[in-house]
C-alpha cells in the first residue's frame, strides 16, 4: 500500500520541475539571445556573454552545436523506435498483426512520410495542425478514462500525489543512492534526467520559438508549472488507475520469480484498457496507437527543423531538402536499429544519446553563468519610475461655513500634516530626464542602487557608481533575427512595419509549401 501511494509522487521526480527546468534554461537562453539581442537561434550563442563572439563562431561553438545535433538526432531516432515497438505491441495484443521485418519497415516508412509532409508544409501548417490534433485526441482519451474509470478514486489521488511529490521532493532531489546496490537511481532518475538533457536543445528551441513577447517571469512560470501540472494529472489518471486495476485483477503485471513483478511495457497500456466497459478496449487501443503515431510524427518533424537550424548555424530559413534529409535519416536509423538489433540495439543507442548529456550538462551550467552576466547588465540598465505629485494634490477639502467640523481625535492625518515643512526638489535632474507627464505630475526614471554599488571617496566626498558593462554590446549581424530584435532598435535601427512582420513570418511556410 505504501509503495502504491508513493509511486506517482516518486515518478514526478523524473517528470516534474527538475526536467522542465532543464528545458527552461535552454529555452530562456535561446529566446533572450535571439529575440532581444538578435543572435542566431543556435545553442552556441548561449555562451557568448561568457566566452565572446569570436570563440562562439570558432571551434568551441561548432563543438557545442555538434553535441546538440547528435543528442537530438539519436534521441528522436531512439524514441521513434520505442514508439514503433509499442504500436507493434498494440497490433499484436488486438490480434491484428504479428511482428515482422516488413511491418516494422512499413510503420516507420508511413510515419516518416507523414513527418516529411509536415516538415515540408511548414511550422504554421502541418506541424501546427498535427500538434493540435494530437493534443486534442490525447486529452479526449484521458478524459474518457477519467470519466468511465474510477473517477472518485482519481479525484482523491490527484491532491494525494501532489502532496506526495512536494513532501518527497527535498529528499529525493538530492538522493543518489551511495549505499544502493539495486541500480534504481541509475536506471530511473539519472537515466531519465540524462534523457531529458539530451532532448534539451530540441525542446528548448521549440519552446523559445513559441514564447516571443513573454517576460522572463512569465516564461519560467509557464515552462515549469504548466507541464508539471499536466504531467501530474496525466500520470495520475493512467498510473493510479492502472495500479488499482493491477491490485484488483492482478493481470497487468506477473510474478518474475524473484519476489517482484514484471510487465511488458509495449502492451501494458492495451492490457489496462481491458478495464474499460464494452467495446471501448478496442476503441481506446486504436486511439492510443494513433496518439503514439502523432506524437512521433510531431517529434520527428520538429526535431528535423531544430537539427537543420543547428546545422546551418542558427538560421531559421533552411532549405526544404535538408529538412527532408534529417526527417528521413531519423526514420532510417530507427528502422535499421529495430530490424537488425531490436530493443537491444535501441537501448544501446539510447545509452549513447544519454551519454551526450554529460558534456551538455557542463554546457548548461556555463549557460547559466553566461545568462546571469547578461541579465546583470539588463537589471542595472533597466530604469524604475516615480511620479512627482504637485504640492496641492493633498490639500484638505473646503468645509461649508457653519457646517460640522472634522474630528481631530482618531482622524487619519493628511500628507501635509505628516510631512510638515519637509520639501523635496528635482534639482540636479536634466530636463530630458522627466519626459513623461500627465495631469498629475511628471514621471521621473531612476535607478535604485545598493550600498555595494556606490563608492564614496573619503577625502573628497565624491560619489562613484559601479558600472556594469554589457557583454553583448556593439555586435551587428546580417540576419533576419537581428533586424527584428530589440538590440537592433537599441542601436538606432527602425522598427519594421506590421506588414513586414507578417510577410517575414509567412515566408518560410510559403517557401516550404512551394518546395
Amino acid at each position: 500500500m505504501g509503495a502504491a501511494q508513493e509511486s506517482v509522487g516518486l515518478m514526478m521526480l523524473q517528470w516534474g520541475l527538475h526536467p522542465w527546468a532543464i528545458y527552461a534554461v535552454v529555452g530562456l537562453g535561446l529566446a533572450y539571445m535571439s529575440f532581444r539581442r538578435g543572435r542566431p537561434l543556435a545553442v552556441r550563442w548561449l555562451l557568448e556573454p561568457l566566452i565572446g563572439r569570436e570563440r562562439v563562431e570558432g571551434w568551441m561553438g561548432h563543438t557545442i552545436d555538434t553535441v546538440a545535433i547528435v543528442g537530438t538526432l539519436f534521441g528522436v531516432a531512439t524514441s521513434f523506435g520505442f514508439g514503433v515497438s509499442q504500436i507493434l505491441g498494440g497490433l499484436e495484443f488486438l490480434g491484428w498483426a504479428e511482428r515482422s521485418t516488413w511491418l516494422i519497415i512499413g510503420l516507420i516508412g508511413g510515419i516518416t512520410a507523414v513527418a516529411v509532409w509536415s516538415v515540408v508544409s511548414g511550422v504554421h501548417k502541418g506541424l501546427k495542425w498535427l500538434s493540435n490534433i494530437n493534443m486534442s485526441v490525447a486529452a479526449l482519451m484521458a478524459l474518457i478514462v477519467f470519466v468511465l474509470g474510477p473517477t472518485i478514486f482519481l479525484l482523491k489521488a490527484i491532491p494525494q500525489n501532489l502532496g506526495q511529490y512536494l513532501s518527497l521532493l527535498p529528499q529525493t532531489a538530492l538522493h543518489v543512492g551511495p549505499f544502493s546496490t539495486d541500480g534504481w537511481e541509475g536506471a530511473w532518475t539519472i537515466a531519465y534526467w540524462g534523457w531529458w538533457t539530451s532532448w534539451a536543445p530540441f525542446v528548448g528551441m521549440f519552446i523559445a520559438r513559441i514564447s516571443r513577447g513573454r517576460t522572463i517571469r512569465e516564461f519560467v512560470l509557464g515552462v515549469l508549472l504548466a507541464p508539471t501540472a499536466a504531467s501530474l494529472v496525466w500520470f495520475t489518471i493512467f498510473g493510479d488507475a492502472a495500479i488499482l486495476f493491477q491490485r484488483e485483477s492482478g493481470s497487468l503485471a506477473t510474478d518474475d520469480g524473484e519476489g517482484g513483478l514484471t510487465l511488458n511495457s509495449d502492451t501494458a497500456l492495451f492490457q489496462f484498457f481491458e478495464s474499460m466497459p464494452g467495446a471501448l478496449t478496442t476503441v481506446l487501443s486504436v486511439v492510443a496507437m494513433c496518439v503514439v503515431i502523432l506524437f512521433f510524427v510531431t517529434s520527428s518533424d520538429s526535431g528535423s527543423l531544430v537539427i537543420d537550424m543547428l546545422a546551418s548555424g542558427g538560421s531559421t530559413e533552411t532549405p526544404v531538402t535538408t529538412r527532408v534529409y534529417w526527417a528521413v535519416l531519423e526514420g532510417v536509423a530507427a528502422a535499421a536499429l529495430l530490424v537488425v538489433g531490436g530493443d537491444v540495439a535501441l537501448t544501446a543507442l539510447q545509452t549513447l544519446s544519454i551519454s551526450t548529456a554529460a558534456p551538455f550538462s557542463i554546457i548548461l551550467v556555463l549557460a547559466c553563468v553566461s545568462l546571469l552576466r547578461a541579465f546583470r547588465h539588463e537589471v542595472a540598465s533597466m530604469p524604475h519610475y516615480m511620479q512627482v505629485m504637485p504640492s496641492g494634490t493633498h490639500e484638505e477639502p473646503e468645509l461649508a461655513e457653519g457646517g460640522p467640523q472634522p474630528a481631530t481625535r482618531g482622524r487619519r492625518r493628511t500628507v501635509r500634516e505628516e510631512l510638515g515643512s519637509v520639501s523635496s526638489t528635482l534639482a540636479g535632474f536634466e530636463p530630458d530626464s522627466t519626459p513623461h507627464t500627465n495631469g498629475d505630475g511628471p514621471v521621473v526614471s531612476y535607478r535604485p542602487l545598493s550600498s555595494s554599488e556606490v563608492r564614496i571617496d573619503e577625502r573628497t566626498g565624491q560619489t562613484e557608481v559601479e558600472r556594469v558593462d554589457d557583454p553583448l554590446a556593439g555586435e551587428v549581424f546580417d540576419t533576419p533575427e537581428f533586424t527584428s530584435s530589440q538590440e537592433y532598435l537599441d542601436q538606432g535601427g527602425s522598427a519594421p512595419s506590421p506588414q513586414a512582420d507578417e510577410a517575414q513570418e509567412s515566408e518560410p511556410a510559403a517557401r516550404g509549401a512551394s518546395g
